[in-house]
């Protein structure tokens, strides 16, 4: 495929692909661009899922899978034990403007590679020759282990904020793990349906649940605004060490995980952009316009957590577990009124979970596709006529119930295993974007792309990495000292044991099997 033929004129790139006769049962109208078609072509790849996202279904979906605002209400208690308000205040505006900039520099990328598998391709093709392969694989595996931890995570979250709702109904309700395990596993048996049976209306609903993400934020903040008691100014400048570290910077860098937490995901894009039109432009402008936009509201929401906690003690000694709830009974003094802001916390999530199964299951299909996963010749198959990549979507809602049933022995395993999800993304994108910074600094060209940092990209490829660097390494501690087997962060421990177990499954078997995209690639340089 010659370079020469991907510049083609505005009005070829927005023409709709004709049915072809090997079309996987793909209707005309869902086969993408010529754009799409070519770039398909390049990469070495068929079309085999319908694109039926457009820009604003794919920034609805953006926003449903980080759930940025949502995700900062059960969170937020965590940032009061290691830095505190300020922290949270003036840590969130830090946090913004660097994952902004790691986001502008995986737009890029998007634009220059729009497939499914996301960063491992992106490393395939531009790391150093000797270490492509590997590398690819391994950021393949960080991938794969944090949509599906994270997907967990979330449904879990959701059924103990539905445990916690019922703690505050039911004066007499004696709180068990196990109740929550079916919650959350009700959850996931829940998403199943519009990722298999209503997919097709998936861009429909997240359409829909763009305008609920909006709304709902302001019958949250509205409230608290107006019924909590308010803090004084001071506590923008009130930093705190409540977990015993040596010196309040520390704290205040531990506590960094909180706001880096809501904006960790908006990668959850690029793992649907063979079901997105003309993915090469809208790809990265979705990215984009779903990052900035949702920070500005995460950011909005913490000032008005900072400025509403009222009596934080009674927040952490709720009978619910879940402090923002009792935020809510706090401020409005009702019950009706609590039950009506949780449930539009407890729907968004929902939402946010049938989006992480789109997700998580995209990545391992797509992954499979290239020979990376243990079953990958079955994982990777796609039904004629569903067009939706089934099995994959099943590998991910098992995984998911059966990591909700390490909570029935241990809830701080299923932490630790949480925090995994999030230090593995992290991972991928210094990885991606540490190649793209040795790619340009080698002089060799990029991919052709419709999206492009000019020649400020290397600029903020650089400061990306060095802003991942430290918030990384931090992702790993505990929230307190001394550390007990209990408040231990054993996110440490399980990533090693994730690369360890790739590495060795590599070397016994996937170094045989493992495809590196780049093999596929039909680029002239």
């Amino acid at each position: 495929m010659k370079t020469s033929q991907v510049n083609k004129s505005p009005i070829d790139d927005v023409q709709i692909v004709e049915k072809e006769p090997d079309d996987g049962g793909i209707a005309s109208r869902y086969r993408g661009t010529a754009a799409d078609k070519r770039d398909m072509m390049v990469l070495g790849k068929t079309q085999v899922l319908r694109r039926n996202f457009k820009f604003i279904t794919m920034l609805g979906f953006a926003s449903t899978v980080t759930a940025s605002w949502e995700f900062l209400l059960p969170l937020c208690v965590f940032v009061l034990i290691d830095g505190g308000t300020a922290d949270l205040f003036w840590g969130f505006i830090i946090v913004a403007i660097g994952m902004s900039l790691v986001y502008a520099s995986l737009a890029e990328m998007a634009s220059m590679c729009p497939t499914a598998g996301g960063q491992y391709h992106w490393v395939s093709e531009f790391a150093p020759p000797k270490m492509q392969k590997l590398l690819s694989y391994i950021v393949g595996w960080l991938c794969a282990i944090g949509w599906q931890v994270y997907l967990a995570g979330v449904c879990f979250m959701v059924g103990i904020i539905i445990q916690g709702l019922i703690a505050l109904n039911v004066a007499d309700y004696e709180w068990e793990n196990w109740h929550g395990t079916l919650l959350t596993i009700a959850v996931v048996a829940f998403s199943i349906v519009f990722n298999t049976f209503l997919a097709t209306r998936l861009p429909l609903i997240e359409g829909t649940v763009l305008i609920l993400h909006l709304a709902g934020f302001f019958g949250i903040i509205i409230p608290l605004w107006v019924m909590a008691p308010r803090a004084h100014p001071h506590i923008l400048l009130e930093f705190s060490n409540n977990g015993g570290w040596s010196t309040t910077g520390v704290s205040a860098m531990i506590g960094l995980t909180t706001p880096l937490s809501v904006l960790i995901g908006y990668d959850c894009s690029v793992h649907m952009s063979e079901e997105i039109q003309d993915a090469s432009l809208t790809l990265p402008r979705a990215i984009m316009w779903s990052v900035v936009p949702n920070a500005v509201l995460s950011f909005i929401m913490a000032v008005t957590l900072i400025f509403t906690l009222g009596d934080i003690q009674s927040l952490l000694e709720t009978p619910t577990f879940e402090p923002f709830i009792q935020l809510f009974f706090n401020a409005t003094q009702s019950y009706a009124g609590t039950n009506v802001m949780t449930a539009i916390v407890i729907i968004l999530l929902v939402s946010c979970c049938i989006s992480e199964v789109a997700t998580a299951s995209r990545q391992i299909w797509s992954f499979a596709r290239d020979k990376g996963l243990p079953g990958s010749n079955w994982l990777s198959r796609v039904t004629p006529g569903w067009n939706v990549p089934v099995r994959a979507v099943f590998v991910s809602v098992v995984v998911s119930s059966l990591l909700a049933c390490i909570n029935l022995g241990s809830s701080t395993a299923l932490n630790a295993i949480n925090s995994l999800g999030g230090v593995s993304i992290l991972s991928s994108y210094f990885i991606t974007i540490g190649c793209l910074v040795w790619r340009r600094v080698s002089g060799k060209p990029l991919p052709p792309r419709r999206w492009s940092l000019g020649r400020f990209g290397l600029a903020i490829n650089i400061a990306s990495l060095l802003f991942l660097a430290p918030v990384w390494f931090f992702s790993f501690w505990p929230l307190a000292t001394p550390v007990t087997s209990g408040s231990m962060n054993w996110s440490s421990t399980m990533f090693g044991g994730t690369i360890l177990f790739a590495l060795i499954y590599y070397a016994f078997w996937a170094r045989h099997q493992y495809v590196g995209p780049v093999l596929q690639v039909k680029r002239d340089e």
